[in-house]
């Protein structure tokens, strides 16, 4: 009877999970850099971000989401409304690909099976991000950055949007969000290594953060969803 129970579950979940709506997509738009070099602005994007995007919404409120990322990471002090910065002049050209799962909350409940609407709806990500990128240290004989290396490390994604369901199995959304990251080694202030430990400059006490402003474009595919069993 134990078996047969559970043997009911997975057929009941199966069941279920081949009959939810899904969304596959690309995302485009622009990246900035938060932290000890370049302009101290929270959003002022100056490079490219591109990638892709899948959802699988689980109900009207919610959507469990992945996405795989590639940015560029440009920041100089002369961009800077600082003129200590703008003095000293230091710059960095990186790069990154990032890797994200989370949950999507919806503000209102978005439903695209009803065909006499056109659900829009503000909503929020968040999850965990893995992502690999170029980090720098600071070359005291050159008083520069140099790139030193490449390497792994994770960030909490924030991020608020609008989305919309524009017909023909399309939704199309807007979308601010920061990344909040475990590393201060983004721009090179505090590598943390013995050979270039002594060049740290800027707040050692902050961790890095980088912006993405951008766009989704995705496609809906699957049969109407039963939202009764979550």
């Amino acid at each position: 009877m134990k078996f047969f129970s559970v043997f009911m579950l997975l057929l009941f979940s199966a069941a279920t999970g081949i009959s939810q709506t899904y969304e596959v997509g690309v995302y485009a738009g622009g990246s900035n850099f938060i932290g000890d070099v370049g302009n101290s602005s929270y959003i002022a994007p100056n490079a490219l971000v591109f990638g892709g995007i899948a959802k699988w919404n689980r109900s009207p409120r919610h959507a469990f989401r992945a996405s795989i990322l590639y940015a560029n990471l440009d920041a100089s002090d002369l961009d800077s409304d600082d003129s200590r910065r703008q003095q000293r002049g230091y710059s960095f050209t990186g790069s990154l690909i990032e890797g994200s799962v989370g949950i999507e909350y919806n503000f209102w409940d978005f439903d695209m099976h009803q065909s006499f609407d056109k659900p829009h709806t503000p909503y929020l990500y968040t999850g965990f991000t893995y992502f690999y990128h170029d980090s720098f240290a600071l070359d005291p004989a050159e008083d520069a950055l140099v790139r030193t290396d490449s390497e792994w490390d994770m960030s909490i994604p924030m991020v608020i949007g609008y989305k919309v369901y524009v017909g023909s199995s399309i939704v199309l959304a807007l979308e601010l969000g920061a990344r909040y990251t475990f590393t201060d080694n983004l721009d090179g202030n505090y590598p943390g290594t013995e050979e270039y430990n002594f060049a740290s400059f800027g707040n050692i006490n902050n961790k890095d953060w980088y912006m993405f402003s951008g766009i989704t474009v995705t496609y809906t595919f699957g049969r109407q969803p039963c939202y009764c069993g979550f």
